[in-house]
């Protein structure tokens, strides 16, 4: 065993030999070739050799990146554009506080009753108003208030509530009939006052509505006339307002304020009144105690529209009890 493992290398030895030989015969060079000579350098500064791509055309650098190849897609801001300002606004009139309830013709002007929320006030051409208005104008097609600080002007229409058209001064003058010299003065000589009065219970009953009812008495034919009632709110709570027979074949209109007053208006065809109905307003009293009931303004108007002079009526009082 052992002889066969000693024959075993041996064997390969020469086979590696033989091997050896026939890879340095074929590596040599043949003894007839002539050799090419080196040029005498020294290892240390041997040329190196040259590149495959030393042939191909040069190309210029590129450029250093203009941003992040990578980085994420932003958009540079717009321009800025200088900001507009807006422009100003205009300072405007505060809304109209009055309106038109009536008119009258007194001693040849014409003169404009206008109510402002609760309250009624008779006006003429020059007057100053609250808030800082002006009475400019009053026209056949209507009233022309000012606002005096903004100089503002704004025309109210001249048909009331009442359906009446404004008479001018100059066209109810050439529209009446002049009477003979001194016969005017002599009838509103003879002509009294109109009475107006109030008739109702001295008494009532918590809980149960009861009438008041206003009369007129006049001398003069009564056409029209606005008109405006304060009532205690704590007391009483008006539940109804209607005309009277005087004005039964008429127009009336009414409307009341929870706060303690109610406004009227009433026209009717012009004839003479003996305590005569002009309204009945219904109550409901609320609890116990003395109340009363004011007309706090009224304006009798005559078949030409000038003013019926009239007595003030006294307040009407009843005990709730």
């Amino acid at each position: 065993m052992r002889k066969k493992l000693i024959l075993s290398a041996g064997l390969v030895l020469a086979i590696a030999a033989t091997a050896a030989v026939l890879v340095h015969e074929r590596l040599a060079p043949s003894a007839g070739a002539p050799q090419a000579s080196a040029p005498a350098t020294s290892p240390s500064r041997a040329q190196p050799a040259p590149s495959p791509f030393a042939a191909l055309p040069s190309r210029e650098a590129m450029g250093r990146p203009a941003g992040e190849p990578f980085g994420a897609n932003v958009r540079p801001p717009p321009p800025s554009r200088a900001a507009v300002a807006p422009a100003p606004v205009a300072p405007s009139a505060p809304p109209m506080p009055y309106r038109i309830a009536g008119l009258m013709v007194q001693d040849g002007a014409a003169q404009v009753v206008l109510a402002k929320g609760d309250r009624v006030i008779t006006v003429r051409e020059g007057d100053t108003l609250d808030d800082g208005y002006k009475v400019e104008a009053i026209k056949p097609d209507g009233v022309t208030l000012i606002y005096v600080p903004m100089n503002h002007r704004e025309t109210l229409p001249l048909v009331s509530s009442l359906g009446i058209d404004a008479p001018p001064a100059r066209a109810v003058a050439q529209s009446s009939p002049q009477p003979p010299a001194g016969a005017g003065v002599a009838q509103a000589a003879d002509a009294r006052p109109a009475q107006l009065r109030f008739e109702g219970p001295e008494k009532v009953i918590a809980g149960s509505n009861f009438n008041v009812a206003l009369k007129v008495t006049s001398e003069q034919p009564v056409r029209a006339s606005p008109l405006q009632l304060n009532y205690d709110a704590a007391l009483l709570e008006p539940v109804g307002v209607r005309a009277g027979d005087f004005f039964a074949t008429g127009s009336f209109s009414y409307r009341i304020n929870p706060k303690g007053s109610i406004h009227v208006g009433a026209l009717g065809a012009g004839e003479v009144a003996a305590d005569a109905e002009f309204l009945v307003v219904t109550f409901r009293p609320i609890r116990a105690g003395t109340t009363e009931l004011k007309l706090s303004s009224v304006l009798l108007q005559g078949s030409t529209g000038r003013a019926i002079v009239h007595a003030q009526p006294a307040a009407f009082k009843t005990a709730i009890q």
